[in-house]
């Protein structure tokens, strides 16, 4: 190959010298690719596959393993296709093949195919365009066309569709299944979609729909999608022993139906489909003449095929037809059934056979299975009488059994007519022997036929013979009544049998005994209702040589009760009734009777309810006031109207919204309820009552009785007489007891008050005390420090206890809970801690026995069990300081009056001021007064005074803290009058008793 190299001289080159170099490049291409062997493909020839859209391409020559292929759209020059691809050749003739498949139809645009050889990087020409003319071509018929047409694809493929429209339309929308789907362009006539993921289509198939604009005309296609056959469970049986008969299921719908999309099947290559073409059969046949003992089934349809496999023995695999000409011969319990077979080989083969017997009536289903060689009849036993019956039959082999053979046709008899079944009869009486004798109607199998009649007559064991005719009855009634008083044969104590009959076309029925026997009445206890029924326990009788009856009925009903009873076996101890009678709130007697030959005996009465309720009526309810009580008084409820066990009854007060119960009345044969004292202490007023009886399902709505209480005046005067009894008592019990103990309540609360002791034995004649001023105050006159005043000032002086008549009373014992002592004492109110007293000695007295003045000594505010004193100087010093009195204190006359009435103390000075020592009516005149009137509420420590306490006290009781005199001149007039009158009586009174 030859190489040209060009060395640029300039940067700027003419464009003819480039023109220059692309003719030479390619001449020298040209002779490149003459000299590498690889020709041109030639004779490129087209050919078509219209259904499967397959495009075989094939030409000779090119000298090459690998081409080049191009497909072009040829109206709008679109590539399709461009791919290097290795053909297959043909050794002899040298044709090169390949085959092309494409996504849209092959009619939809014209195709234009080019070819070329290539070897490595080296290439030939292309070989001449060869086209494949489509329908949107211009020669070809102008008519809108879509495709693919009737096209079969399976579940789950994809599928383009493309609408080749007239000359001159212009295309709306394209349609699948009734969808819209998006369009795309393919030539200047011709569109295409594309539906993905197909599902099953209806038996007609899938449309897609072509519409043009302005055009009414509808156009498409019908593409069918569906799966290819599976068909299951292939098994060849043998009906006659000779030929097969293949049977198989088809399995999952194809959704491909017709000749030419149905699915064909094939037994060991005979064709069957002839016979499987019906669209809803889900099961295949398929005989064959001969038994050949391999079977092999091929089923297949447009998408592919499946195949199934069986193998038998012909023992093995038989199943008889179904039995033919059925006919049966009926007699009033049994009946007899014959058939006839299809195939004489039958009558040497061991069958066995279920026969399926229907009762038209009730439509019970009995069935019989019977065995034998040849099997042609069977004997029915156990049928009722005048019953119709249908039958049907089917068999199978009783060796190597395969399965049964299909049912007979229903073939219908009836058995003829019967005797009836004797009676189930009974007797109930009231107390006055009075009743009626019943029997349970006979059902249609006990009748076995149409009853006409009952017969009922009353029979004497003992004469053996009847006692009145026959009574008819026709066969809708079911009972008699009877009057056991107005039996003469009865009266005279003979044994009385009622006997009941039924009659029918075939005759009468044994008769049923009941035994006609008065029976007295037995206590009823309670029972309780469960979910089984009643349950009933009783010992057993020897006597019961037939049996029991349990008898129950409602226990309130008025006359013609409806009556049910249960017959039970000898020797049964317990059983429990049911009913479909039974109703809630319904009281039911139960009866237990013995049976024998000879009589009822009446064993055992229970009474009880399947369901309690509360009482449906209520109470009549009636209110009355007796005195302070309140009397409700009530009418029995109707047993009737109980609907339940009373227990008892519920006795509220009503106050506004509110209910208070009262009682609770436990016995339901109490019919009234005393409120007592309910009117007590309540005035006039309006008061209600309500009175609930209850079951053990709870409380009926009650009864409210108004009452309107009065107020009870004789308890009001009643309360008022003892209250004043009890208060007169109580006077007398505290007069009593303070006569009783007068000494310790005088001294208590009266003591007598002392007189002022004299340091001499004065005379004690009683006459007025004449004191006279002494020369001197008693009061230190203090005018300087030095002088010494401790002798001259007031101290306590303890004495001597005296009785009444003077006399000391020494050593002897006194009764500490009686004051000491009733002497004054001038004392200070102190807070500090109680000194011992002073001796009686001259040391510490300002007076003696020959002293010629009267010394009265006195006694501050005394606290509780304590006496203060008057305190020296704890140093022991006689100097008086100047917080002590500095001036005297002169009285003035008109009596003895010792007490001063100090003043409070003044605001601008610490000590207080001498004025407040003086009394304010000095010169007053009077009588004796030891008291003063104190201003001070607490003294002031003597300590901070430096003296002695800045007032003086009032004389007291050493046994009390009280003032015993009035405190000033105020208290006179009638006031002195009134405590000196009360002061008398008290005196009197305490004193009446003194020695």
């Amino acid at each position: 190959m030859a190489h040209l190299s060009l060395t640029p001289t300039s940067k700027l080159i003419s464009s003819g010298f480039v023109w220059l170099l692309w003719i030479v490049l390619g001449f020298s291409t040209s002779h490149t690719h003459a000299d590498t062997g690889l020709t041109v493909p030639q004779r490129v020839t087209l050919s078509p596959n219209w259904y499967t859209q397959e495009l075989s391409i094939s030409w000779l020559g090119g000298g090459a393993t690998t081409f080049e292929l191009i497909i072009l759209r040829t109206e709008f020059n679109e590539t399709v296709f461009y791919e290097t691809v290795s053909p297959t050749v043909n050794k002899v003739s040298g044709l090169h093949q390949w085959t092309w498949t494409s996504v849209n139809p092959l009619e939809c645009t014209s195709l234009s195919v080019k070819i070329r050889s290539r070897d490595g990087h080296t290439t030939s020409e292309w070989s001449q365009t060869e086209t494949l003319q489509g329908n949107d071509h211009p020669n070809s018929e102008q008519r809108v066309k879509v495709f693919p047409q009737d096209k079969v694809l399976p579940v789950g493929a994809n599928i383009t569709f493309c609408c080749i429209l007239d000359e001159g339309l212009v295309l709306d929308k394209l349609k699948y299944d009734g969808n819209t789907t998006s369009v795309t362009r393919l030539s200047r006539r011709t569109y295409s979609t594309t539906v993905f993921n197909l599902v099953a289509s209806r038996q007609s198939g899938s449309n897609m729909l072509c519409l043009p604009e302005d055009k009414e005309k509808l156009y498409g296609a019908v593409v069918f999608v569906g799966y290819p056959p599976l068909p299951i469970d292939f098994k060849c049986e043998t009906h006659d022993l000779r030929s097969a008969v293949c049977q198989w299921g088809k399995g999952r719908d194809t959704h491909l139906y017709g000749s030419q999309r149905g699915t064909r099947y094939f037994v060991n290559n005979r064709d069957c489909s002839e016979v499987n073409q019906d669209v809803g059969q889900k099961e295949a046949t398929c005989t064959l003449d001969t038994w050949e003992g391999n079977w092999t089934l091929v089923a297949k349809n447009l998408l592919g095929q499946y195949s199934l496999t069986d193998t038998a023995e012909l023992s093995h695999r038989v199943c008889p037809v179904a039995p033919d000409l059925l006919s049966v011969v009926a007699d009033a319990w049994n009946a007899s059934l014959s058939w006839h077979w299809k195939y004489d080989s039958y009558s040497s083969l061991a069958l066995v056979c279920q026969v399926e017997i229907t009762a038209t009536e009730d439509e019970k289903l009995i069935k019989r299975v019977f065995s034998g060689v040849g099997l042609r009849s069977v004997f029915l036993s156990d049928l009722y009488p005048d019953e119709h019956y249908s039958v049907k039959v089917r068999c199978g082999a009783q060796q190597n059994f395969w399965k049964w053979g299909n049912w007979s046709k229903l073939s219908s008899f009836k058995t003829k007519t019967y005797v009836p079944d004797t009676p189930d009869a009974w007797i109930w009486l009231n107390t006055d022997n009075t009743g009626k004798v019943i029997w349970k109607p006979l059902t249609r199998r006990q009748s076995h036929g149409k009853l006409t009649q009952y017969e009922v007559f009353l029979w004497s064991p003992e004469e053996n013979r009847a006692l009145a005719p026959a009574v008819t009855l026709p066969p809708n009634n079911w009972s008699m009544p009877v009057n056991l008083t107005e039996i003469a044969f009865f009266s005279n104590n003979g044994s009385v049998v009622a006997k009941v009959t039924a009659r029918n076309d075939a005759g009468s029925s044994p008769p049923a005994r009941v035994h006609l026997t008065s029976v007295e009445p037995l206590a009823a206890p309670r029972i309780v209702y469960t979910d089984q029924g009643f349950p009933l326990f009783w010992e057993n009788n020897a006597n019961a040589t037939c049996g029991y009856v349990v008898e129950w009925l409602d226990a309130f009903c008025p006359q013609d009760c409806p009556v049910e009873w249960i017959k039970l076996p000898a020797g049964t101890t317990n059983v429990s009734i049911e009913s479909a009678t039974f109703q809630p709130g319904v009281r039911y007697n139960l009866s237990l009777y013995s049976c024998s030959s000879d009589a009822r005996e009446l064993l055992k009465r229970w009474q009880g309810y399947t369901q309690e309720l509360v009482p449906s009526v209520a109470l009549t309810l009636s209110a009355s006031q007796q005195n302070a009580d309140i009397l409700l008084t009530w009418k029995e409820i109707p047993l009737v109207n109980r609907r339940g066990f009373l227990l008892g009854y519920n006795i509220y007060n009503s106050t506004g919204y509110q209910f208070k119960l009262l009682e609770n009345v436990s016995d339901p044969e109490t019919m009234s309820y005393t409120a007592k004292d309910f009117a007590k202490g309540f005035i006039k007023g309006t008061f209600k009552f309500t009175v609930k009886a209850y079951t053990a399902a709870g409380e009926n709505t009650g009864t409210t009785a108004t009452v309107t209480i009065e107020p009870y005046t004789d308890w009001l005067i009643l309360e008022i007489l003892t209250s004043l009894g009890l208060v007169t008592l109580l006077l007398a019990i505290v007069t009593f007891t303070c006569y009783k103990k007068r000494k310790w309540v005088k001294k208590a609360f009266y003591p007598d008050i002392p007189e002022p002791k004299l340091p001499s034995d004065w005379p004690r004649t009683r006459g007025p005390l004449d004191v006279k001023p002494s020369p001197h105050s008693m009061v230190c006159v203090v005018e300087t420090p030095e002088y010494d005043c401790i002798k001259d000032m007031l101290v306590a002086i303890p004495e001597e206890d005296e009785d009444d008549a003077g006399q000391g009373i020494g050593d002897e014992s006194v009764d500490t809970d009686e004051p000491t002592s009733l002497r004054y004492y001038n004392q200070m109110v102190d807070e500090r801690p109680i000194r011992p007293r002073f001796p009686d000695s001259s040391a510490s007295s300002i007076s003696s026995m020959s002293s010629a003045h009267t010394d009265v000594t006195y006694t501050g505010i005394q606290t509780s069990g304590s006496s203060l004193v008057l305190q020296l100087d704890p140093q022991g010093s006689s100097e008086c300081h100047q917080p002590q009195l500095d001036r005297l204190v002169s009285y003035g006359g008109g009596g003895y009056r010792p007490q001063m009435q100090p003043r409070a103390p003044s605001d601008d000075m610490d000590l207080p001021s001498p004025e407040s020592f003086l009394e304010p009516q000095a010169a007053c005149s009077g009588g004796y007064k030891p008291q003063g009137s104190w201003q001070l509420d607490s003294p002031v420590d003597a300590a901070e005074m430096g003296s002695l306490a800045p007032s003086l006290g009032s004389p007291t009781s050493v046994a009390s803290t009280q003032f015993l005199l009035p405190d000033g001149e105020e208290n006179t007039g009638e006031k002195r009058q009134l405590s000196s009158s009360a002061a008398s009586w008290l005196t009197n009174l305490l004193s009446s008793t003194k020695p």
